[in-house]
């Protein structure tokens, strides 16, 4: 049986993904952690999130967990979710420039040019021909290689977004899932213990159950 702890930094849905989780493996013993004992006891690690990147880093710096996250994904697989994707990379230029976790070689830029606009400016509204930011809804994800945890799930599946921001990986080779919103983004990435998505698997129906109860079973 799987011990999974989803690390608890006060940002997040942090029961969606819980409760979503044990019910894709209901073998698995699922806790949400905040203390470091915790999650050292844990076999496996999902670090969720949602909102500003600025106040999650600030967050995870005052309960001491920076290392630990470092250190511990040498030992034991981790599943990042939304902006617990992007936190792995080295900086996001949301809120200007924030440094993020550093685990991963690339930065986080914000949907932006002239083919998308701000959904919260009226102005911008009247062209109908742009895009609107955040991207927010269903998209279909399309496998760039193969991979454990997308085991059982069909190629260009539907999963539910919502992000205003997407990562830019300098290796492309960790890329393992990509969408199109105006532009070809990743939405999936991979790197020896670590897999990642942009998406929300517990929002996004079958599939997004399937590739939870893959990565509870996924071995390294």
């Amino acid at each position: 049986m799987s011990n999974i702890a989803i690390i608890d930094f006060g940002m997040g849905n942090l029961h969606s993904v819980a409760r979503a989780m044990q019910y894709a493996a209901p073998e698995a013993n699922i806790k949400i952690c905040s203390s470091a004992e915790e999650i050292k006891k844990a076999d496996k690690l999902v670090l969720p999130g949602q909102g500003a990147m600025l106040d999650s880093m600030r967050n995870i710096e005052k309960l001491n967990l920076i290392e630990l996250i470092k250190n511990s994904v040498s030992e034991k697989p981790m599943l990042g979710i939304c902006v617990g994707e992007q936190m792995l990379f080295d900086y996001s230029l949301e809120n200007g420039c924030v440094k993020c976790l550093e685990l991963l070689r690339g930065s986080v830029k914000q949907f932006s040019g002239d083919h998308f606009f701000n959904s919260d400016n009226l102005q911008e509204k009247q062209n109908a021909n742009r895009l609107k930011v955040p991207h927010m809804g269903w998209n279909k994800v399309h496998q760039k290689q193969d991979h454990y945890l997308w085991k059982d799930i069909p190629q260009n599946t539907h999963f539910y977004f919502v992000h205003s921001y997407y990562v830019c990986p300098e290796d492309k080779r960790i890329v393992v899932g990509e969408t199109d919103y105006g532009l070809s983004f990743t939405c999936a990435i991979a790197s020896d213990n670590i897999f990642a998505v942009q998406f929300h698997p517990e929002k996004s129906s079958k599939y997004g159950l399937i590739l939870y109860r893959n990565f509870a079973n996924w071995k390294i």
